[in-house]
């Protein structure tokens, strides 16, 4: 059994990081954040999928203004990604954030971060020192590797805000490699005791940034390495969660409810599984009257080699032969179904 890193507990808003607590899953809203109508159905979508800390981008005043009454609407703690002008922060702070996002490439005057630190204690919510390997400075060496570079340059605005008597801190330290995020957050893991948030950057489409991402954090998480993760994927904010969601089951670190199995079909499988699959996949998405209690392994197999043995194994599965198939749950077989009914048999296994 993988063993935590035991970090510093943060609180934002009503999500707690850090310590034992569930790692948390974050995403960023792509919206104008002052379209605030668009702005509140994107984030309900992001809560209905499963996220349970949201970013937005605050570029002007309009924006940080904007917080104020998307925060009315939406359930799930809200970060606001403040950049370049150290007083948007304070704006956002002002109107209700419940953490801030600064970027030291970007907000790094000692006098301006202290205004800021300042409105963070007052508020009562902690900041997120969130390093891009895109925002490191010239000044800071390039004849070092990018993994160093991130844990110096984060190391050093930490250590300016401790000396503001503030360590109500998460840190970020996102490259746009592999291996760079890896060796950064090992490293940084090893001197510093604040939550960590995960995440590999501009990791590009759907396919490849998941994988990407999946191998970044599956290796760091299984190390007990990470707080919160982010799947940075130029695609819709609900497809990071998602990935996000499988990435932690994968490694046993939370449930969501249920688990799909299924065989990659050859020369053997004599149904369309690919549509079987898919549309038990939509109906499980769209089942919330369906009562999951506790985590259920749903196993959809193509042939007679694998297939008995996954489906008897899972809460319920279906195992494909010849046209039809055979039904279990509980490790007992219990019907033959056809490609047609399959789908409602293994959902009344859920109930």
């Amino acid at each position: 059994m993988m063993m935590r890193r035991k970090a510093k507990v943060v609180k934002i808003g009503n999500c707690l990081i850090g310590g034992n607590h569930p790692i948390a899953i974050q995403s960023m809203v792509k919206t104008k954040t002052a379209d605030i109508a668009s702005t509140v159905r994107q984030i309900k979508d992001l809560e209905a999928c499963g996220c349970e800390i949201v970013r937005l981008a605050v570029k002007d005043k309009t924006d940080a203004q904007a917080i104020k009454k998307i925060k009315s609407r939406i359930n799930i703690p809200l970060v606001a990604d403040c950049h370049f002008h150290w007083k948007l922060a304070i704006e956002a702070i002002d109107n209700g954030a419940d953490k801030i996002r600064l970027n030291p490439g970007n907000i790094y005057k000692a006098k301006e971060v202290k205004s800021i630190v300042a409105a963070l204690k007052s508020a009562g919510i902690p900041l997120r020192v969130g390093v891009n390997s895109g925002s490191l400075p010239d000044s800071n060496s390039k004849n070092r590797p990018v993994s160093q570079r991130l844990v110096s340059f984060a190391m050093d605005y930490i250590r300016m805000v401790e000396k503001m008597h503030f360590n109500d801190i998460v840190v970020s330290l996102k490259a746009s490699t592999v291996g760079d995020t890896i060796q950064a957050y090992r490293e940084i893991a090893k001197i510093c005791a604040y939550p960590l948030h995960l995440g590999v950057t501009a990791t590009g489409l759907a396919l490849q940034g998941a994988v990407k991402s999946a191998v970044a954090l599956g290796v760091l998480l299984e190390q007990g390495i990470g707080d919160t993760i982010r799947i940075s994927l130029t695609d819709k904010p609900q497809e990071e969660v998602k990935v996000a969601k499988y990435i932690l089951e994968a490694l046993g670190l939370r449930s969501f409810g249920w688990e799909l199995i299924s065989c990659p079909t050859c020369g053997r499988c004599e149904v369309n599984l690919v549509k079987i699959v898919k549309d038990l996949e939509n109906k499980l998405n769209a089942s919330a009257c369906i009562d999951v209690t506790g985590p259920k392994k749903l196993a959809v197999m193509g042939c007679v080699v694998n297939g008995p043995g996954e489906a008897r194994e899972a809460d319920a599965g279906v195992a494909f032969g010849r046209k039809e198939g055979v039904l279990f749950a509980g490790g007992r077989r219990i019907k033959k179904v056809t490609p047609f009914n399959c789908i409602a048999s293994l959902l009344h296994q859920l109930k």
